[in-house]
Parts: C-alpha cells; sequence; structure tokens
C-alpha cells in the first residue's frame, strides 16, 4: 500500500490527511506526520489556564464562501456534540453570535467614529477600481503604496480593510488586488463585520482538536519532535522524492520511499519563530532563522533553481512582516461591562475596535466566552494586536515589541479613558507575542516566488500551506490552507474530483452594484 508522509501539523497538513483518506482511499495508518514542535496545528494555536494566564498567537475569521473548509468540516464531528459537524457547529454558533460592531473605529479623544461611510474622494475611488481591473501579472513586484496616493491611507476603509486583514502599507500590491476581488461582496458590511464568521471557541480548540480525534480514530500517526532536513530527488527531469532525511532525539534518520509514496510540505511558516512575554517582560524577537519549515524550503528550492519557489522573498524582511499580539486573562468582570457600554455590543458580538489614531494601530476583540473549551465561568479572556511593534506608544513611550503584558494593557486602557485602569491592570495577566514573520505572506513578491501546489513534472511531491500558489485565493486565511491540501492530494492523485473553484464576487452584477454604492457613502 502507498504511504503519505506530511511535513508539519498545522491546519494544511491535517487536511491533507484527511482528504487522503476520504477522496483518495488511504488507510488512516499509512499516513504519517512529522512535526518538528511538540504540539499540533501550527498556526491555529492556544493553551493555558486561569492561574498562568490564556495565550493565542491570533485568531482567524471566516465568511460563507469557505467552500473547502466548510466541505471538509463538514465531515469532522464537533466535540461538543458528535451528531453534529464542526461545520454545522460554526453556522450555528454565527447564527446565535453574529457580529454586528457598532464600535469599529475610535479616534485619538477615545471617541467612536462613523464608520458607514468610508471616507473616500473621487482619486480614492478611481485608484482602487484601477487597482483591482489591473492584470495581477502586471503588479509583479509593487507595493500597495504604488497604486494609491497618501490620502488613501488615511481613510476609514483603508484603517478598517488593514487591521482586519493584517496588510501594511508596504505589503504587496498583488496580495491586496486579490483580497479587494476575493471579498468584494462583504464591502457593503464591512463598517459592522456582519459577514464575518468566527468558530464557537479559538481556533484549536474548534478546529485542530476535533480533526485530530477524527484523525487519530483513523489511524494517522504523528511524530512530535521530528525535523525534516531534506528531501532526497530522484536524477532525471522528473521531481521526485526518494527519500526523507529527519532528525528526531539528536539522532538523524532517512525514511525510503516506496514507488508509489507521497511526500507533502508545508513550506514556510508565519508563526516560526514566535516568542511570548509575560505581564512583566517583554518578548524578545528570535531573529536566528531557526525554523525547519523555512530552512526545509530553502534547501529544497536550491535543488532546483526557479521552479520551486523563492523563500529568500518571505523570509528575509523581518522588519516588514514582524507584529506583536497580546492576550488577556482575567477575573475581574470590570473590562468587559465597561466595554460593552462603550461599544453597544454584548461580548462576542461586537467585532474589531480598532484605535485609528494609535501609534500602534492597536486592534482589540472581546470574544464570545467561554473561549477556551476548558475557561471557567469566573474567568475572561480577550485578544488584541497591533501592526507597528516597532513604533512608540501614545502613552508608554517605547516601542510596543519592547513592553510587557502590563505596559500594552495600560497602552489601550490610556485609549479608552477608563477612570477604573489601576483596577483592571492590577487583575490583569496580559502575555504578549512576537511574531517576525506574521505577515510575510503578504510580502512583495512576484510570479513564481509561491511553487505551485503540484510543481510541473512532479511525480509524488506538493507543497501545501500559506507559501503555495492557488490562482485567485488569499493567503492569510484558513481556507487557502485547506485548498491547498485538497489540490495536492487531487492533483498527486489524478483525481476526477476537484476543489470547488474560488468564489469571484466580481463576476456577480449584483455585488459589483452594492460595492460601488458602498464606496461613494457619505
Amino acid at each position: 500500500m502507498a504511504k503519505a508522509y506530511l511535513v508539519g501539523s498545522g491546519v494544511a497538513a491535517l487536511s491533507a490527511a484527511a482528504f487522503l483518506i476520504r477522496e483518495g482511499g488511504f488507510r488512516g495508518s499509512d499516513i504519517v506526520l512529522l512535526e518538528e514542535q511538540t504540539r499540533e496545528g501550527g498556526s491555529l494555536d492556544a493553551a493555558g489556564s486561569p492561574e498562568t494566564g490564556y495565550t493565542m498567537r491570533g485568531g482567524r475569521m471566516f465568511e460563507v464562501h469557505f467552500d473547502c473548509t466548510y466541505d471538509l468540516l463538514g465531515s469532522i464531528p464537533s466535540l461538543d456534540d458528535p451528531s453534529k459537524s464542526v461545520t454545522e457547529d460554526t453556522f450555528a454558533f454565527h447564527e446565535d453570535f453574529a457580529w454586528n460592531d457598532h464600535a469599529r473605529l475610535v479616534d485619538a479623544s477615545g471617541t467612536v467614529v462613523a464608520s458607514h461611510s468610508m471616507g473616500f474622494t473621487e482619486r480614492d475611488r478611481v485608484e482602487l477600481v484601477k487597482c483591482v481591473a489591473t492584470p495581477e501579472r502586471q503588479l509583479d513586484g509593487k507595493r500597495i503604496t504604488d497604486c494609491f496616493s497618501p490620502e488613501f491611507f488615511t481613510t476609514n476603509f483603508w484603517w478598517m480593510w488593514c487591521t482586519t486583514f493584517a496588510f501594511e502599507p508596504w505589503h504587496s500590491a498583488i496580495e491586496f488586488r486579490r483580497y479587494l476581488n476575493r471579498f468584494v461582496y462583504l464591502f457593503k458590511t464591512f463598517d459592522t463585520m456582519s459577514g464575518i464568521y468566527r468558530t464557537r471557541f479559538n481556533q484549536f480548540d474548534s478546529i485542530v482538536r476535533p480533526m485530530m480525534k477524527w484523525l487519530t480514530e483513523q489511524g494517522v500517526t504523528l511524530q512530535f519532535g521530528t525535523r525534516v532536513t531534506d528531501l532526497r530527488l530522484a536524477d532525471g527531469d522528473a521531481l521526485t522524492v526518494t527519500a526523507l532525511t529527519m532528525t528526531r532525539g539528536g539522532r538523524t534518520e532517512e525514511i525510503t520511499l516506496g514507488p508509489d509514496d507521497l511526500v507533502m510540505v508545508t513550506n514556510g511558516s508565519m508563526t516560526a519563530d514566535s516568542t511570548l512575554g509575560s505581564t512583566d517582560t517583554a518578548p524578545v524577537l528570535d531573529t536566528s532563522g531557526s525554523s525547519g519549515a523555512w530552512a526545509l524550503w530553502d534547501t529544497l528550492a536550491a535543488k532546483r533553481p526557479g521552479s520551486l519557489g523563492n523563500p529568500a522573498v518571505f523570509h528575509s524582511s523581518i522588519q516588514d512582516s514582524t507584529w506583536a499580539s497580546f492576550t488577556v486573562t482575567t477575573q475581574d468582570p470590570t473590562f468587559f461591562k465597561l466595554m460593552e457600554d462603550f461599544s453597544g455590543s454584548e461580548a462576542g458580538k461586537g467585532g474589531l475596535i480598532t484605535f485609528k489614531d494609535s501609534n500602534w494601530l492597536l486592534t482589540i476583540a472581546l470574544n464570545h466566552q467561554p473561549h477556551f473549551r476548558d475557561q471557567p465561568d469566573d474567568t475572561f479572556v480577550w485578544w488584541g494586536y497591533g501592526l507597528f511593534p516597532d513604533k512608540e506608544g501614545d502613552f508608554v513611550k517605547k516601542p510596543m515589541r519592547h513592553c510587557t503584558g502590563r505596559e500594552i494593557l495600560d497602552e489601550v486602557l490610556e485609549h479608552l479613558r477608563f477612570e477604573q485602569a489601576p483596577q483592571i491592570l492590577d487583575h490583569s495577566i496580559v502575555i504578549p507575542a512576537l511574531m517576525p514573520y506574521i505577515t510575510s505572506q503578504f510580502l512583495v513578491r512576484g510570479a513564481g516566488d509561491r511553487p505551485p501546489v503540484v510543481p510541473e513534472k512532479s511525480t509524488n511531491l506538493a507543497f501545501i500551506g500559506q507559501y503555495a500558489e492557488v490562482p485567485d485565493d488569499v493567503v492569510f486565511t484558513v481556507e487557502y490552507s485547506v485548498r491547498t491540501a485538497w489540490t495536492a492530494v487531487a492533483g498527486l492523485l489524478g483525481l476526477d474530483k476537484q476543489p470547488p473553484p474560488v468564489y469571484k464576487g466580481q463576476h456577480n452584477p449584483r455585488v459589483l452594484v452594492e460595492a460601488l454604492e458602498t464606496l461613494h457613502r457619505r
């Protein structure tokens, strides 16, 4: 029987394992996941306790057209009710806790901004339409700033767009254009965020855990502490992996592949080399480049120059791809009560709140409680991030990345002008996270810098995850990882059933009319 070796255990690898079983007819016992870390889930992480504080480096948003994701999770039983799928549970949660943001933007005075208007001039509208209409190849090597005047970056639209999706002005115009096209149908509800879906709990509890339970029941093996360092390639023009080299427990091992065996590699990692701080200590930026995900891709790309992507494009500009997030744990409900009054929304229904004039460009979100499956009723968890961690704070006069958790929370509370700030500070555990590659998939690139999911002339190798190329779809989403996994399985096995096409709302006249009306709001 053919075996499949999957490098990594993020959502792309977990999805690939599931598709191999569901679509490819593989036995679970013939699938092995090789994970460098000591825990599965990749970037979909979440952990902690009320005593030590909970932490999650990020939170993923969904929308109704994540067709690959919902198809896959429709096959995975929910942990809360095995008679329902994870997809059904997510849709049911959205029905009960749909976002309806009343305080999307807050100004320097601590006042909620009327963000129904996008704040566009006619020039802004023309530049936006031009960007959308420009063929992607003509945007190779261009930044967003190359396509827009400086005034565009002071509009309500930009503040909402960049903090929802984590774009920065120096990021790739290609990726920005893809997002505009992919999510054009969300324009009309962008100020309320009502078109955004969330999972019932954090994504580790709501997605990774049920997937791992199902895969384990199918017999899939996951080996932790295993770093794949090289793939031996056969001679000749065909791209065929004949062996995997890996290190485990301080020893080097090699797996020789059979003629029908498959290899799928998660190349690159947006959360590689992440570091955590604490309430009283700042995280220390890790620039060692120690991640196996990047090193393996470097090694493979050097073997076939020009055909397996260009990883240096994505991991060599840490100053352009770093930002910081923070998770707050408290048993004092004061902050939640104040924020519900301030925002006009119950916790879990309010969406994102961005302090548009803050030097760090801070955004916070009050999640539906509990946000962790084992979170006690008397404990509250919320999350936030800053897109400019190298800038000095407005109140805490140091860069965000040099701040302790308490200092970051102090900066947030100063923006909110809450009189109860000292009480909130004294009763909160704040864990900051610094991520050097978190927006690396958005860095300026050109055609070919990301390898195809199934490279040309490949017989048994595929790339999956955020750094494999899927035309039209958008990175930094769970959907992208799942789509690469499905594409890899269908391509390597020559299956007739392919992933559903990427939703293209820009081809729907009604969607375009609504989007244009939104751009002209006053």
